[in-house]
């Protein structure tokens, strides 16, 4: 019998700070209303101060909530008036300041109020799960654990799951599998130990590089430039990421290790540097108080000097030659070119890895269950590409061995501690069956629980071979496979999956394909993004090519998605670009042009009217005609951090790979459900969505934009989307699945429709908010939303929108202006305004 599943239909979280309101952000982004519980307000507002960190979610970037809308379930309570309703909840976490007098207190206050079937956890990072439980009633002790969430809770994938002695253990099964299913989290179970897995290592890391950059003399820019993308970090690296955890959390963290670690080999490092206390004192706490090792002056990002004791502009890069060596593909040649090269910044570069590989070996067996949960807390937790074990094994498991037993010897290292026995004779810790588990010195499969069925394909580590799959067809473009079952799976190969011609022909062979032998298609990346949405291996001899790369999901801020969407403008370049024959428009091959165009249709139809169900897996970007891919797929099953657009206005072009004509559609459909005759109105909206290229900020916001439908669903864990987008079309096909009739008769705004949307562009144009040729730009987006120049009402069908969106893209390919911004795009990745 499969053991009961955890529902939870309200929550609570008590703790209205940057964690605890972020938390039940993210409750209400899984659909789960939420109390949350802070000190009562004065002055006759009892719920001022959680109706205040309520209104704070909705100004901080990047967004907790994954649309606006989700702020109203969240529900501001206090602790004189409110703590009855707890009784309501499924799920409390607490999450206030990390003293234990003050939890023990608020423990003793709550627990009169808990239902009997209440699961309660505490959001500690770091203190003993078992001294907390000690102040829980003890008939409830066996549903109390620790679940530490990272910031910011949304974006962050790892939860680390503690229990303590009396937890019930089919408990926490089944809360692991509601955090890794319903809130979309990657689960690290950890020992009670002091800042469990993830805080003891990625700090320690942290104290190591402070330690080591003093050494070397680097300035704080400088060690950040070293310590970010160049070696497989976050963007924020060190200094930066101190800024944004808080100086303030940063040194409970640090002072927790100090206080309850005295046997700790590295113990006399666990001390922050006087300047950081300095910052502390003046108020200086990092992001929250807008000034830390960092502070912006304007536009200026200024970093603290301490030689000079005041702030200078950050200017800190890391030295030419150190940038070719973190340049070497393999890990060993880049590690045993840093630790051979007397370059202060080599010597520091390679003492970070060094003093990180030996205290996670040294403490393995206290702190986890096996490497790969070491690995695994360091990606998901800290943002890394890999994780310390990974990098070790990658580097040469023997040879990274000897260079730390010698830096020991000779007294470089920080600690004369000896690596453990079980390193010694050893390839790496990671391999097909699992990974080293020291305690039994034996190598640990993963989890068996139930809900990791559902991820057909989990984040894998070094080590652990992949396969997906076995091949119907492949080609360079795009492979075709299936996992045993009746579902064929179209995955694309090129860069970043761009569509190219040889991608849209494998997607015509799929379907064929499919159509003759399968029940289903489903189109999955096997890594994100979903597609960019154009080629880049063919572009204009004008000026060098501009190379995007999709920020990961925790660094999507409207910023980034603005600098991203500018690049993915110069990568979509509407249908031109999506082909790859931007050389084509240069010479001024336009006939050519349209045919590639009409090509895109004829697949993004095809998708459309196949004789078995076609179902887009959406996870990460999806742009230009990797959206209009999704539209014309009969579902879309996409991740909750799916960012979704139609961007090519950006370059001067409108959607031609039948967008337009589906919004058009939708709008039709949409005035029919409402009992409307007057299609005007719902088309407002779609207009502004592909007139100013929005792109959404998640799945969820998607759906307000219209790019995905009320029907669509969204998975809060991406390694559950294949799963997930399967058993949508096992649906679909049980169902007797037949492609949908082609509309006839669709009632469009016509020339009414484009004068209105006309007038309202040349208030826009008088006031300088846009120019001329956005002008012509919406006033074409406009004519094919509208039907073209035809009566209010007039019917058309897909087959008159389809060719007025060719028409009106031919048209604006063709003017100067137009070709000016896509050269302009294609040289320098910046929009042109002209």
């Amino acid at each position: 019998m499969k053991p009961r599943q955890l529902v939870v239909r309200k929550a609570a979280v008590l703790g209205a700070g940057v964690m605890g309101a972020q938390i039940a952000a993210h409750f209400v982004n899984a659909g789960i209303e939420t109390l949350l519980f802070e000190l009562a307000g004065k002055d006759g507002a009892p719920n001022a101060n959680s109706q205040k960190a309520i209104d704070n979610l909705a100004k901080i970037e990047p967004s907790p909530l994954a649309t606006a809308s989700t702020l109203a379930f969240i529900e501001p309570a206090n602790y004189d008036q409110h703590l009855p309703r707890l009784a309501e909840c499924d799920l409390v976490i607490e999450a206030i300041s990390e003293r234990m007098d003050w939890k023990r207190d608020l423990y003793d206050k709550v627990a009169p109020h808990l239902a009997a079937d209440i699961v309660f956890a505490s959001n500690t990072s770091g203190l003993s799960i078992n001294a907390l439980a000690q102040a829980f009633p003890e008939a409830l002790r066996h549903r109390f654990c620790g679940v530490h969430f990272f910031n910011p809770p949304r974006y962050m994938h790892l939860v680390e799951l503690i229990a303590c002695t009396q937890t019930d253990p089919a408990l926490l099964d089944q809360l692991e599998a509601f955090l890794v299913t319903t809130l979309g989290k990657g689960i690290v179970r950890a020992k009670d130990t002091p800042n469990f897995i993830s805080n003891r290592i990625g700090v320690f890391s942290m104290i190591a590089t402070m330690v080591e950059a003093q050494k070397a003399g680097l300035a704080f820019d400088v060690v950040d430039a070293l310590t970010g993308p160049a070696i497989g970090r976050p963007k924020s690296a060190t200094f930066r990421t101190a800024d944004v955890v808080g100086l303030d959390t940063l040194t409970h963290v640090v002072n927790t290790m100090r206080d309850t670690l005295p046997d700790d080999p590295w113990h006399k490092y666990f001390a922050l540097p006087g300047w950081l206390e300095d910052l502390i004192k003046s108020g200086a706490l990092g992001a929250k108080s807008r000034r830390g090792i960092y502070q912006k002056v304007g536009k200026e990002i200024q970093v603290l000097d301490i030689a000079r004791g005041s702030y200078r502009p950050s200017t800190g890069m890391a030295d030419d030659e150190i940038q070719q060596i973190l340049k070497l593909e393999h890990p060993g040649e880049k590690l045993r070119a840093l630790r051979a090269n007397p370059h202060p910044q080599a010597q520091f570069l390679w003492a970070i890895f060094r003093d990180v590989f030996h205290y996670s070996a040294f403490h393995l067996h206290a702190i986890a269950d096996n490497a790969r949960d070491v690995d695994l807390v360091l990606r998901w937790g800290f943002g890394w590409e890999r994780g310390p074990f990974e990098t070790w094994q990658a580097a040469g498991w023997q040879d990274i061995t000897h260079a730390i037993e010698a830096d020991i010897a000779a007294g470089k290292a920080l600690s004369d501690a000896p690596l453990p026995a079980w390193v010694a004779g050893r390839q790496g810790v990671h391999e097909a069956a699992g990974s080293y588990a020291p305690l039994g010195n034996a190598i640990e499969a993963r989890s068996t629980l139930v809900v990791y069925r559902r991820q057909l394909f989990p984040d894998a580590l070094l080590g652990e071979p992949v396969q997906y799959g076995q091949t119907i067809f492949e080609t360079e473009a795009a492979r075709l496979w299936h996992t045993g079952d009746d579902i064929a799976i179209l995955s694309f190969k090129s860069k970043k999956n761009t569509i190219g011609s040889d991608v849209l022909d494998a997607i015509l062979q799929a379907i064929d394909e499919a159509e003759r032998q399968w029940r289903a298609l489903v189109i999955w990346q096997t890594a994100p993004p979903f597609s960019l949405g154009a080629n880049l291996a063919k572009i204009t001899n004008s000026g060098p090519s501009v190379e995007p790369s999709a920020p990961s999901a925790p660094s999507v801020t409207g910023a980034v998605i603005k600098r991203f969407k500018r690049k993915a403008q110069a990568l979509v370049l509407g249908a031109a670009r999506r082909f790859g024959f931007a050389d084509q428009l240069m010479a001024g091959k336009l006939a050519e042009i349209e045919s590639v165009v009409e090509q895109f249709q004829y697949t993004t139809q095809a998708l459309k009217y196949s004789s078995v169900p076609t179902i887009a897996a959406v996870d990460g970007m999806a742009l230009g005609g990797g959206c209009e891919l999704i539209m014309h797929c009969d579902r879309a099953v996409a991740s909750l951090e799916s960012y979704i657009g139609l961007v090519e206005v950006g370059v001067g072009l409108l959607p031609a790979g039948g967008g337009c004509k589906e919004f058009a559609l939708r709008a039709a459909a949409e005035a029919k459900a409402a009992g409307n005759s007057d299609v005007f109105a719902p088309l407002q909206r779609h207009f502004q969505t592909i007139a100013t290229g929005q792109v959404s900020k998640s799945a969820a916001q998607a759906k307000e934009f219209g790019y995905l439908r009320s029907s669509d669903a969204i998975v809060m864990n991406r390694f559950e989307l294949l799963h997930v987008a399967k058993s949508q079309a096992i649906a679909i096909a049980e169902a007797g699945y037949h492609p949908p009739l082609k509309p006839r008769g669709v009632p469009v705004a016509g020339q009414p429709g484009i004068a209105n949307f006309k007038a309202a562009m040349i208030n826009m144009r008088a006031g300088n908010f846009i120019s001329e040729h956005d002008f012509e730009i919406g006033a074409r987006v406009a004519t094919v939303l509208c039907g073209g120049e035809v009566e209010a009402g007039s019917l058309v069908d897909e087959d008159w929108l389809l060719a007025l969106e060719r028409k009106l893209f031919m048209e604006l390919m063709a003017t100067e202006k137009t070709q000016a911004r896509i050269e302009q795009m294609l040289k320098t990745g910046k929009p042109l305004r002209n």
